[in-house]
Formats: structure tokens, C-alpha cells, sequence
């Protein structure tokens, strides 16, 4: 009853004021109740005052503001599209809208709201930032670098614009750009982390290894808690074998609460490579039960055990990766028979015969005999090599016994025979001559 009489007092002036016809309402009471955090009295003095006067953008606004604070967002972006279609020039309706559609996803929404605003204000950071992150994400790399430009143009010694300029360069892959840009954002702040990650990533990637090691370091004593900075460290280490300077970066990022199989698999393998098999297991079989597919973490859980003198659990783990690749290898069979099959189709005798070979790699198929056989046989003409799958694939089915009817295992063997005395009578002919 209390909150109702006050929301009344608040609200029956504002009213009065409205119905007297002044040209710009004031509004103070419900900023001052937003700047106060008391958002649901201002939806519910918005929501009485948009009772009498449902075409007020000034309220909706407001009231959109109370619901960013207390609800899901849709209500809070009903009541700025709401306050954009009331007043369509008003810039500050119109960038709270933008960002709304930002957020969401929406680019192809905030895209052209943004575009107007910074068209009337080119020098409107805030406009630029969110224009410039669409431009960045849709790869116009150009319409972001002009637009910074401008910006730096205004302000050379702004650093953020400098890593702006670079991160441009960077994803244009025009890398000796990039780290001059950065190196000069540096130069106007040291301790600028987020110059030094993406530096870091340059000399890495322009193969200067320990340049990026020495930058992401410097980036770690100025923010220990910076959790990326240890991760770029630490794969970077990995990278080159160093597994246990990546071993004690991986530790420090698993105490923060950071499980990650991939930190769980490394930090056991920087253990296992540092002869620590008890703690190897440890990490490892955390990592294991997260992700019972990664191949690594058993080969290493396997090793590490038969170390241990537990055969058991050493064979387990051996036995698993065998159970885990065994259909992977019958699926690359069956894709080289199939490829085989087609290159065949193809006229591409050798490559299909190569095919065929590479299928019984994978997984032993009796069948890929018979045709290298007949390929060699009737179609090349080279008759050592089909005697020869011939006898591979009778000396097969002997010992397995084929879904093979009688009949049709007799022709092969009557072929099989024709050829082989053709071969030696040609063998005797030409030692004769």
C-alpha cells in the first residue's frame, strides 16, 4: 500500500505536468529512482504513466532501462523498439537499440542503425567501436581501418587506436605491419596486455619463439591472474617440447578452477615426460573419464601404469585404444574400397589397384584379391601379378573359408593353374632360346 501512495505522489505531477501541455516533460524523479537502482518503482510509475500517454518514447526508454536491471533482456528491447518507432531521429534511442541488436546477434539489424549514427557523428567513439566490430567480423577489414584512422588521425598517441590498427593488420595476415603497431602501442604503454598477447602471437607465428615466451612473461608480471596469458605461455612451451615448463603453467591454470580436458592431458603428460608416473595417472584419469575418446590419454595412461607394474591396468588402457580405432580403421577401409571401386569405374586401373591395396591395410578384405587379380588378368595384361593375387587370394580363402561358392572357387583355381603353366612353358621357352 506504501509503494502504491508513493508511486502516486511521484507520478500525479508528472501527469500534471504532461496534460499542461509543456513542451519537455521532466523526467528527474524517475532518473534519480534508476541512478538509486530502484527499478521496479520506475516500470511501475512507467507503466501508469504509458496508461494515459502511450506514445511516449521518453518513458519507454526509461522503463526499457529499469528492465535491463531485473529481467531477461526481451522486455527491456520491446521497450526500446518501442521508443525508436515514437521517436525515429532521437541518436540515443537509436544506439541503445543498435547495441541491443548487437548483443543478440543481430548484425544485419544493428548494421545500418550504426552506419547513421556514425555518419552524423564521425568522431563518435562509441558509434565507431560497434560499427567497426561488425565490419571486423563480416572480414571488411578496410571499412574498420579507415574509420580508426580517423580516429588516429585526431590522436596519435592513443595506444587503443594503435592496437585497434594493428589487430586490422593482423587479421589481413600483413604481419610486419602488425608488429610495428604494436611495438608503438607498447612504447606508449608498457603494460598494455593486450598489445603483448597479440605481439606474442606475431613473433610466434613469424617463427621468433623465444621473443613471444619473453613478451607473454612480461604480460604474467604485470597480471598473474591473467589465466590466457599462462594458456599462451604454456601451449607455446608445449609447442617446442618443453613440457615441463608448460607442465607448472598448466598446474597454476588448473588451481584456478580451469578443468579443461586438454590442461588435464598436458599436465599429466608434462609428469609422465618428467618420469612422475604416480602423478601422470593422476591428471590423466581425470582427463580420461572427462573424454574416454582421446587416443593420447590412453597411450599415455598405458604407459604410464606398465612403469608402475600394474599390467592390468596398463593392458586396460591398450585394450581400449584398439577398441576405440577399430572402427576407424574399418571406416577407412570400406572409403578406400569405395574410392577404389570408383577409380576403377574410371579407367584408373593402377590408382584402383593402389586403392584396393591401401582398403586391406586398414582391414583385410578377400574380395580386393579377386578383383587386383582380374585386373591384372584381363585388363593389363601382366600376368605374374595376377598369379600372384590369384594365389593370395586361394591361399585366403583356405585359410578362412570365404562366403564363396564351390564353383566359383574351382574357376579361380582352373585360372589360377592355366596361368601359372603358361607362365613356366614362357619361362622354359625363353631359357631354351
Amino acid at each position: 500500500m506504501k509503494k502504491i501512495i508513493l508511486i502516486l505522489i511521484i507520478i500525479i505531477p508528472l501527469l500534471c505536468t504532461t496534460a499542461a501541455g509543456q513542451q519537455k516533460s521532466d523526467y528527474s524523479k524517475i532518473d534519480i529512482m534508476l541512478i538509486q537502482g530502484d527499478f521496479n518503482k520506475v516500470v511501475d510509475t512507467c507503466r501508469l504513466i504509458l496508461a494515459v500517454d502511450s506514445l511516449n518514447s521518453e518513458i519507454y526508454y526509461r522503463m526499457g532501462l529499469a528492465y535491463q536491471n531485473i529481467l531477461p533482456d526481451d522486455k527491456s528491447f520491446d521497450c526500446f523498439l518501442k521508443s525508436v518507432a515514437i521517436s525515429p531521429d532521437n541518436d540515443k534511442y537509436n544506439f541503445i537499440l543498435a547495441k541491443g541488436y548487437y548483443n543478440k546477434g543481430k548484425m544485419a539489424e544493428a548494421k545500418p542503425l550504426l552506419q547513421k549514427l556514425y555518419s552524423i557523428d564521425t568522431l563518435n567513439w562509441s558509434y565507431a567501436y560497434y560499427l567497426t566490430s561488425i565490419c571486423m567480423q563480416e572480414r571488411r577489414y578496410n571499412e574498420s581501418l579507415e574509420i580508426y584512422k580517423r580516429f588516429y588521425q585526431k590522436d596519435s598517441t592513443n595506444y587503443i587506436i594503435l592496437d585497434k590498427i594493428g589487430f586490422v593488420c593482423l587479421r589481413k595476415g600483413e604481419y610486419i605491419d602488425a608488429i610495428d603497431l604494436y611495438n608503438r602501442s607498447l612504447a606508449l604503454n608498457e603494460k598494455n596486455v593486450n598489445a603483448l598477447k597479440n605481439l606474442s602471437f606475431l613473433y610466434a607465428s613469424t617463427k621468433r619463439i623465444d621473443t613471444a615466451l619473453q613478451l607473454l612473461t612480461k604480460g604474467i608480471k604485470i597480471d598473474p591472474t591473467d589465466m590466457d596469458l599462462l594458456v599462451r605461455r604454456a601451449a607455446l612451451n608445449y609447442s617446442r617440447n618443453y613440457t615441463k615448463r608448460a607442465l607448472d603453467d598448466y598446474l597454476k591454470i588448473l588451481i584456478s578452477g580451469d578443468s579443461t580436458v586438454l590442461y588435464l592431458k598436458r599436465a599429466g603428460i608434462g609428469y609422465s615426460n618428467n618420469f612422475q608416473p604416480k602423478e601422470a595417472v593422476k591428471y590423466l584419469l581425470i582427463a580420461y573419464n572427462k573424454d574416454s575418446s582421446d587416443v593420447e590419454v590412453s597411450r599415455y595412461l598405458g604407459q604410464n601404469y606398465k612403469i608402475l607394474n600394474d599390467l592390468k591396468n596398463s593392458a586396460y588402457y591398450y585394450r581400449h585404444i584398439i577398441n576405440t580405432l577399430t572402427p576407424v580403421t574399418q571406416q577407412l577401409s570400406f572409403t578406400y574400397f569405395t574410392l577404389a571401386e570408383v577409380l576403377k569405374a574410371d579407367s584408373l586401373y593402377n590408382e584402383a589397384i593402389a586403392a584396393y591395396l591401401k582398403s586391406n591395410e586398414y582391414s583385410p578384405y578377400v574380395s580386393a584379391y579377386m578383383i587386383i587379380a582380374n585386373l591384372y588378368d584381363e585388363v593389363l595384361n601382366d600376368r605374374p601379378k595376377a598369379i600372384h593375387y590369384y594365389q593370395l587370394f586361394l591361399d585366403d580363402f583356405k585359410k578362412n573359408r570365404g562366403p564363396f561358392q564351390t564353383e566359383y572357387i574351382e574357376s579361380i583355381k582352373k585360372r589360377y593353374e592355366f596361368l601359372k603353366t603358361e607362365s613356366e612353358k614362357s619361362q622354359i621357352t625363353k631359357l631354351n632360346k
